[in-house]
């Protein structure tokens, strides 16, 4: 076996583990658990502390109102809730809708500094033991901060992230349907990650942990749900994936609104990779480190870089065998499928089979264009530095 063989097969592999072979060991490793150490509940229905439900809100004046509503409806004591609205930097009268409502506390200040600086910002008002951060665009059962506290009763859990879902049109796009396919697989995941012993990465929609475990967030953090929970991780903490806690969110609108924002999460996926390298050692937090490596660095970083090398490789071995022949011709049917789904996309025509190819091209097409955006941002960061100085 020369070196071009070696590679593609540890392609192959790598690819499938990072997709499908984590999933199959999981529920595997899950199943063994449950075997030698049987699931018994630590939380507690009636546990009921104080919480800080706090809402980043920037120039959200169409839809604030809703969230507003949605957030005093919550099937949860007044007395030990405290709705918080932060609206840095919004001038299309967001915080003055939200200050017209009693029960809900308004941070504004004029200056903009992003949303990382915002929540540093609003952790100086909290003085319970819980929060839980929401985006403005999502809605809550009412009953969803009850099945997130609950999981408090237990010491050993640092935090606790809810679902996300994503609301279904009559006639979604192509980027609508693929997100909602990714979501429900990684909703399968996340929950099997959190029975083995703690997800890695929360759901930005709807998250929550102690507030003695939260630190102040570089205010160019990208990912601050994921940079949080994962520190809170690494910390010797549990976070917890409790699905009954749900935020429902519409899809991207469009393909290009949803490359966009998957750009934009690769970007701070490489900047998260950087931040957190502590956590690439096994010696320290092993499982941890297995379950980080698994479900999101080899998809960030291996993955999509031996998807770019695996048909030049196929075609290099081409003549080795009749099995070449075979994965080449199913490589560039799978292509074909996602450019399909493209041209019929722009052209308004939807077949649901053509989602998925399409959807995962589109996610592995964002991870280079990411880290490009984020050398980008360094580099920019590095020559503002140098220009202080």
């Amino acid at each position: 076996m020369n070196i071009f063989e070696v590679l593609f097969w540890l392609g192959i592999f790598t690819i499938f583990y990072s997709y499908i072979g984590y999933g199959i060991l999981l529920f595997a490793l899950v199943k063994i658990k449950r075997i030698f150490n049987p699931v018994t509940s630590t939380s507690d229905p009636d546990f009921e502390p104080e919480v800080s439900f706090i809402v980043p809100s920037y120039n959200e004046a169409g839809i604030i109102e809703d969230k507003i509503r949605n957030c005093l409806s919550f099937d949860y004591p007044t007395e030990k809730l405290n709705v918080i609205f932060i609206t840095d930097g919004s001038n299309d009268g967001t915080p003055e809708i939200a200050s017209r409502y009693k029960g809900v506390t308004v941070l504004h200040e004029a200056k903009r500094g992003g949303k990382s600086a915002a929540e540093n910002r609003s952790m100086k008002f909290v003085n319970t033991p819980i929060v839980i951060f929401s985006d403005a665009n999502t809605i809550l059962p009412a009953n969803a901060i009850r099945e997130i506290v609950k999981h408090y009763a237990d010491p050993a859990v640092g935090a606790v992230s809810g679902e996300k879902r994503i609301l279904k049109k009559e006639k979604d796009s192509a980027s609508g349907a693929g997100e909602g396919i990714y979501w429900k697989y990684e909703s399968f995941l996340k929950r099997m990650d959190s029975e083995l012993l703690t997800i890695v990465g929360a759901a930005g929609e709807l998250f929550s942990f102690r507030k003695e475990l939260f630190s102040d967030l570089e205010e160019d953090t990208i990912l601050d749900d994921f940079m949080v929970s994962m520190r809170i991780a690494s910390q010797g903490y549990r976070v917890i994936y409790e699905p009954k806690a749900y935020a429902m969110e519409t899809a991207s609108e469009s393909v290009t609104e949803e490359l966009k924002r998957k750009i934009r999460i690769s970007a701070g996926a490489w900047q998260s990779m950087v931040r957190l390298s502590y956590v690439l050692n096994p010696f320290k937090h092993f499982t941890l480190t297995f379950q980080y490596i698994s479900h999101r660095v080899l998809r960030w970083t291996l993955a999509p870089l031996f998807l770019l090398m695996l048909i030049p490789l196929n075609f290099l071995l081409i003549n080795n065998s009749p099995l070449y022949e075979v994965i080449l011709a199913g490589q560039l049917s799978f292509y074909a499928l996602a450019l399909l789904g493209w041209y019929l996309e722009n052209k308004q025509i939807r077949i649901k089979a053509l989602f998925v190819p399409y959807y995962f091209f589109i996610m592995n097409y964002a991870v280079y264009l990411g880290l490009f955006r984020y050398l980008k941002g360094k580099q920019s960061a590095v020559w503002e530095k140098a220009k202080r100085a």
